[in-house]
């Protein structure tokens, strides 16, 4: 081998271990910075709770027994303790990172356990660790609020025997309804797009003519491929809005909505990635169901589909990525409202649409946006487990 040859053939090994290195190194970082700053606030909580707080408004009886409990040794130094009420608050940061004034303890015979609902008077309300205290008011002097800081406030109960009211919530800042709206986005989505995208590969692949028809066909879905999805949401917008409007109960932008528009943007990666699937099966299958005795149809979905279903099952989690990147077009197809009620026919926000709302944020909030996105991930990484796990078994069942 001459050496100019051994130049070259040097040159595109170098070109090709630098391209991987650099992909490597790339991806490595951005898995490396979403972790980093997004690690700290991923806990159990934050996916079980709802985004919005509940607040309540409590209120004590006239005649109240005073705890009796000494501070227990287990509380920290940053923890402000009152044995006259049995509480002790901290100082925190919540997930936007405002400063909140959490009870970190309470005791059994505290009154703030037995509490009447200022709101209605046949509730009863019971304040517990974990609970954001707003501010307590009291008759005769100024309210304290989480401005002053939890020393101030209890030193404020250790000096009074009652108060006019205690306002506290739950700690809010959670993402269940924007992991519940992804996944009924994601099952909706595929519910629409895949039946429709895979009988349309395979009508093109085995029972359409070769002809300029068909190439046109073929051309426009690969002309939609490179369509920019918020030209989709526009048409959602305009489109499938008004048309789920009308014929459901829904008064406004919508998951159903939001799926539709999604499914149109999805056709053509399906249609695209079945018919490749289908193009590899070998041509001596079709040739020997014939030969047995089976007709075109039956051959297409008892031969032919059956041994295109990895192909398929790689198109279904291109389309599962898709749907849980997408953030454009659903803006205009569902709205930007973070709900922790969840509906089909209401307005909500996927992960993704989440990371876009709290970035737009003065200032971004990229701690919390991070953990999303490792969230994403996870539901990713899971949903390409099951997906994997239903293409093995169906691929045994048909081998």
């Amino acid at each position: 081998m001459s050496n100019k040859r051994i130049r070259i053939d040097r040159f595109y090994q170098f070109m090709t271990y630098s391209a991987a290195s650099i992909a490597v190194i790339i991806l490595s970082m951005i898995i490396i910075f979403v972790i980093s700053n997004g690690s700290g606030l991923l806990n159990f909580g934050l996916v079980v709770n709802d985004y919005h707080a509940k607040f309540y408004n409590g209120g004590i009886d006239n005649n109240i027994t005073f705890s009796q409990t000494e501070r227990p040794e287990s509380l920290t130094s940053e923890i402000y303790y009152s044995e006259k009420w049995g509480i002790g608050l901290i100082e925190e940061e919540n997930r936007e990172g405002n400063t909140i004034i959490s009870v970190e303890y309470i005791d059994i015979d505290s009154p703030l356990r037995n509490m009447r609902d200022k709101n209605n008077d046949n509730n009863s309300l019971s304040l517990s660790e974990g609970s954001i205290v707003s501010s307590i008011k009291f008759y005769d002097k100024n309210s304290a609020l989480t401005i002053h800081g939890a020393e101030h406030m209890i030193n404020e109960l250790d000096t009074s025997d009652d108060f006019r009211e205690i306002v506290y919530s739950s700690l809010g800042g959670g993402v269940r309804g924007s992991i519940i709206t992804t996944l009924y986005i994601i099952g909706l989505t595929l519910l629409i797009a895949l039946p429709i995208g895979i009988f349309t590969a395979i009508y093109i692949n085995e029972f359409a003519k070769k002809n300029r028809v068909t190439s046109l066909i073929r051309s426009m879905i690969e002309v939609l491929t490179g369509v920019p999805s918020i030209i989709f949401g526009l048409m959602g917008l305009a489109v499938f809005v008004p048309l789920t409007v009308k014929y459901t109960q829904a008064d406004s932008a919508n998951l159903l909505s939001g799926s539709l528009t999604l499914a149109v943007i999805l056709l053509p990666i399906i249609i695209r990635s079945t018919e490749e699937s289908l193009k590899v099966v070998p041509d001596d299958f079709r040739t020997a169901s014939l030969a047995l005795g089976a007709n075109h149809t039956q051959t297409t979905f008892k031969v032919v589909l059956p041994s295109a279903l990895p192909g398929i099952m790689t198109a279904t989690l291109l389309a599962i990525g898709r749907i849980i990147g997408e953030s454009a077009a659903l803006i205009f197809a569902i709205g930007t409202a973070i709900k922790d009620d969840i509906s089909i026919f209401g307005k909500s926000t996927t992960l993704s649409v989440h990371i876009w709302s709290l970035m737009t944020d003065e200032p971004a909030n990229i701690e919390l946006a991070s953990t999303i996105a490792i969230i994403i991930l996870i539901i990713v990484l899971v949903l390409n487990l099951i997906v994997k796990l239903i293409a093995k078994r169906f691929t045994k069942n048909f081998g």
